[in-house]
C-alpha cells in the first residue's frame, strides 16, 4: 500500500513540475466564473437565518410580555383582594370561610358584582382561595364576561399570597388567595 501512495506522490509531483506554475503560486488573479456566486449564496443564506432566529426571539419576547408587564399588577391586586372587606371574618387578619361561599356560589350573582365592582374591567380575573391541605377551595369568578372564558387558552399570570381561612369560630387553616389574571384581545 505504501508502494502504491509513494508512486501516486511521484506522479503529482512530475505533473506539477511540467505544468510550470502551481494553483498555489498562480499570481495572475483570475477567478473561476461561479465561484463569487457561491460566496454571495453563502452570505445571503447566513442573513437569513440570522433574520429568522432574530424575528423568533422577539415572538418570543412579545408573546411573554402579558406576563412580564402585568405580573406586579396581578399582585397588587392579589394583596387588595386579601385586605377586602367583604372576605373579612370578625378576627383581624383572616378570611371568612362563609363569606367565601356567598361569593363562589353559583347563584350569588348580584354580590360577585359588588364584589369586583372597584376593580378596573380592563382586565378579567378570577379569585381561588384554598386551604393548604387542599381540603377547602373556593372559586370566585366575574359574571361580566362570557362563561368559559377564563378557562380558555388566553395568555394568564398569577400572584398569590398567603392568608388565613377561619373555617368557623373555633378553626382556621392557612391557605393561599391567587389572582389569575386573564389577557384580552382589546388590551
Amino acid at each position: 500500500m505504501s508502494l502504491f501512495i509513494n508512486n501516486l506522490l511521484a506522479a503529482v509531483r512530475k505533473l506539477i513540475k511540467k505544468s510550470g506554475s502551481s494553483i498555489l503560486r498562480d499570481e495572475r488573479g483570475a477567478l473561476e466564473p461561479h465561484s463569487d456566486l457561491v460566496a454571495t449564496a453563502l452570505a445571503v443564506i447566513g442573513f437569513v437565518v440570522f433574520a429568522a432566529l432574530l424575528s423568533r426571539a422577539y415572538m418570543g419576547y412579545e408573546d411573554r410580555s402579558f406576563a412580564l408587564e402585568n405580573y406586579e399588577s396581578a399582585s397588587l391586586l392579589a394583596g387588595t383582594i386579601a385586605e377586602a372587606p367583604d372576605l373579612r371574618a370578625e378576627n383581624p387578619g383572616k378570611l371568612s370561610a362563609p363569606a367565601l361561599d356567598k361569593l363562589s356560589d353559583p347563584y350569588s350573582r348580584d354580590e360577585r358584582i359588588t364584589f369586583f365592582a372597584p376593580f378596573s374591567g380592563n382586565y378579567p380575573f378570577l379569585v381561588e382561595i384554598r386551604t393548604g391541605d387542599g381540603r377547602w377551595q373556593w372559586l370566585i369568578e366575574p359574571d361580566l364576561v362570557e362563561p368559559g372564558y377564563l378557562m380558555g387558552k388566553q395568555e394568564k399570570v398569577a400572584a398569590s399570597v398567603p392568608v388565613v381561612i377561619e373555617l368557623n369560630a373555633a378553626e382556621s387553616v392557612p391557605g393561599t388567595l391567587t389572582v389569575v389574571l386573564y389577557n384580552t384581545p382589546w388590551v
